[in-house]
């Protein structure tokens, strides 16, 4: 679909409407100013003529609590959502302009200020409340066989004979979730010092491994500490740098109690207690204290927080940042075994590359979820695969695992093809005892290259709880496919910012100025700086969500716009279930049933077919980020906005997105913290494009991404290594 020409209306129309339609232009950029800071965040002013209930005036407010100031790449989104079309974008979760006028119109009180922070935190209480009741619940509803029996996390027998051990081994293990099966016989070493990277598709259990390491339903040594990062902290008044000082429970402990006797006025107990507190600053020299809010600070910085943003109480960050905070303090507390799941989803391309340099220092064991290539690379030394119910280690990074997944799938085809041709043999001999023989003769080879492979290992178990062997299976492989169909062509230029300058209201700290960029057929860039510098800000101006103050747009009058941003994945139709929602959108469709057409569509994009009528509120954030694509491709863009689009899928889908990218005709515009995309999407040096958002202006960088992170590296392992 087409920019609708908004010089020449179709209809003339009328003074009001003209007058009510002049100040929303305004009101939006006010509206994302007030998001970006929530201090400085106005209530909704009722309506003269319509007052508006109480709660839903609360519900603005609480649209603004995740919003953050300094902003990052997160915050500076605004919220869009499709039109009918399916094609143009639209700012703001709901219609109602005079809403967000009111955010503009008033200006809150000290009292307000006050009631909104006592809401705040009676919602966070609320919100930890109701997290701890859903962790219970989703502990409960695994069910845990080691061995042939139940395990439990409180099982002296399968830890008291552990102590002092520093590797786990978990052998012939069976887990499912409410029916269903997530393992099955399957085993596993995780061996001290090792950083292992867990990878297979993505709802097959990879995040719930974890989990049951952590709560310890699984057999793990008493000694080992464990720490998964799942959950972003709470926010309270305690600074980012005092949130991550903190996570050492211990170490506050000690600082008490030697601030509590150093003002004790008892001189009875004097001798006593300078005993106690010399004691005390021994242990606070063996921990570290006088270096701990250094090396918190140092974390912090890494992972893209600024001084003064380290000095700001964690309930002024969004829910990203919390996540960092989380990170940080696990990256603090250095546990035996640290567990990380999807670590660089809310990290920028810097803090990723900072992290991966961090972790490859990482002296404990270490094991990570990611879907990001070049991070599994660069950190790990052994890879966990997640297949058919099993789990397969491999040695090396991820292209090694990559080989011998290859070779092992070609082995394991080969033995089955061979099983399978006997065994037609047999069958059409009529004779059952043929088949019997066939059929013992592979599980007894099964058996033995199974007790060859555990002699390369720990046997602890007895015969009777070994898993029993099996006749050759095929190696079923998981593949997804991508597709954005070819565009018809326009006349360039697409889409051009000229000497474009943008400022959100009441926001003198933020500012982009001087921006000329423009995007043609066939051209890629990639978005890259730090954090809250406006590369959201960027996309939201060539997507029209957001007008410019000063400068020109020009834009195709046909010109199509696919954009992919995860405030586009949250603000689906909850309601609808994924055919429901696309027909409405796209309803013209081709063939004798338009349901079964759309079907096929969100079968390639890798959403399976009992999800495609399922309400898209009990789908998954990578089922979600799904229908979105399929959206995108069947409006036909000439352009495509990604912002961060590799969140929430697995490899498989990273891979086929990519390669859609790489035949997709049209322009690309692209912001994310997997270099390895960047690098296979700007690949074509000719027609690729850096730009550097960073100091209130765009810069084309004159060298390649590879240079770009090359630069970013050498800066990185320089503060790493202070």
């Amino acid at each position: 679909m087409g920019r609708k020409d908004e010089s020449k209306p179709s209809s003339k129309p009328s003074a009001a409407a003209a007058a009510a339609a002049k100040p929303s232009k305004l009101v939006v950029s006010a509206m994302l100013a007030s998001m970006d800071n929530p201090t400085k965040s106005a209530k909704p002013k009722p309506s003269s003529s319509k007052p508006k209930p109480k709660a839903k005036a609360a519900a603005a407010s609480n649209y603004l609590d995740d919003f953050d100031l300094p902003p990052s790449d997160e915050e500076e989104e605004v919220p869009i959502e499709l039109d009918d079309s399916g094609a143009k974008l639209v700012v703001g979760s709901k219609p109602a302009s005079k809403e967000r006028a009111g955010l503009a119109e008033h200006v809150p009180t000290e009292k307000d200020n006050k009631k909104k922070e006592r809401k705040e935190e009676m919602k966070a209480h609320a919100a930890e409340v109701a997290r701890q009741e859903a962790l219970k619940d989703d502990r409960d509803a695994f069910s845990v066989v080691v061995g042939g029996s139940h395990a439990t996390a409180d099982d002296e027998s399968n830890n008291s004979a552990m102590d002092n051990i520093k590797d786990i081994v978990v052998e012939n293990f069976s887990v499912s979730a409410r029916g269903k099966e997530l393992f099955k016989n399957a085993s596993v070493k995780i061996s001290h010092g090792k950083r292992y990277g867990l990878v297979g598709p993505n709802g097959k259990g990879k995040s719930t491994l974890l989990k049951l390491l952590a709560w310890r339903k699984v057999p793990v040594p008493r000694n080992i500490d464990v720490l998964l990062v799942e959950q972003e902290i709470v926010g309270d008044d305690r600074s980012a740098l005092q949130a991550v000082v903190s996570a050492d429970e211990e170490l506050m402990k000690l600082r008490a109690e030697a601030q509590a006797l150093s003002e004790a006025d008892d001189k009875d107990a004097a001798d006593e207690d300078g005993d106690r507190l010399a004691e005390i600053y021994e242990k606070l020299q063996l921990k570290g204290s006088d270096a701990a809010e250094a090396l918190a600070s140092k974390i912090l910085a890494g992972l893209g927080f600024t001084k003064e943003m380290q000095a700001r109480p964690t309930k002024s960050f969004s829910g990203g940042w919390r996540m960092r905070i989380s990170l940080a303090r696990a990256l603090f507390m250095q546990p035996t075994l640290l567990l990380l799941d999807e670590p660089t989803n809310h990290l920028d391309l810097r803090a990723v590359l900072w992290l991966e340099e961090y972790l490859c220092q990482w002296k404990k064991t270490l094991i990570v979820v990611s879907h990001d290539r070049d991070f599994l690379n660069t950190v790990c030394n052994e890879i966990i695969h997640l297949h058919d119910f099993k789990l397969h280690v491999y040695r090396g990074n991820f292209d090694d695992f990559e080989s011998g997944y290859e070779q092992k799938r070609r082995e394991m085809n080969k033995k089955y093809e061979t099983y399978e041709k006997r065994i037609k043999a047999a069958r059409k001999s009529g004779s059952k005892a043929q088949q019997d023989k066939v059929k013992g003769q592979a599980l007894s080879k099964a058996a033995r290259e199974a007790a060859k492979n555990k002699g390369k290992g720990k046997a602890s178990q007895d015969d009777d709880d070994q898993a029993p062997p099996e006749v050759p299976q095929k190696w079923r492989d998981y593949s997804v496919e991508f597709h954005f169909p070819e565009p018809t062509e326009l006349t360039p230029p697409l889409l051009q910012l000229i000497e474009v300058g943008f400022s959100y209201p009441n926001r003198p700290d933020f500012k982009l100025q001087n921006v000329d960029v423009g995007i043609d057929m066939g051209t890629r860039v990639a978005i890259v700086g730090p954090n809250g510098a406006g590369k959201s800000t960027l996309l939201n101006l060539l997507a029209g969500d957001l007008q410019p103050t000063e400068g020109e747009v020009r834009r195709s009058q046909k010109l199509r716009i696919g954009r992919y941003s995860q405030h586009f994945v949250d603000l689906l139709t909850m309601e609808e279930n994924p055919v429901q929602y696309l027909l409405r959108l796209h309803p013209d469709q081709e063939g004798s049933s338009k349901a079964e057409t759309v079907r096929a569509k969100l079968g390639k994009f890798g959403l399976p077919s009992h999800n495609h009528l399922t309400p898209i509120a009990k789908l998954s954030g990578g089922q979600k980020a799904r229908v979105v694509f399929t959206s995108i491709s069947m409006s036909k863009p000439h352009i495509l906005l990604l912002d961060e689009p590799t969140n929430h899928l697995d490899m498989q889908s990273i891979d086929a997105l990519a390669e859609a990218l790489e035949e997709f005709t049209g322009g690309v515009v692209l912001v994310s913290h997997d270099s390895r995309l960047i690098s296979r999407v700007c690949d074509d040096e000719e027609r690729s494009e850096i730009w550097v958002v960073e100091e209130g202006t765009v810069r084309r960088y004159p060298d390649s991404f590879q240079d770009y992170k090359d630069e970013l590296m050498k800066e990185i392992r320089a503060e790493v290594e202070e």
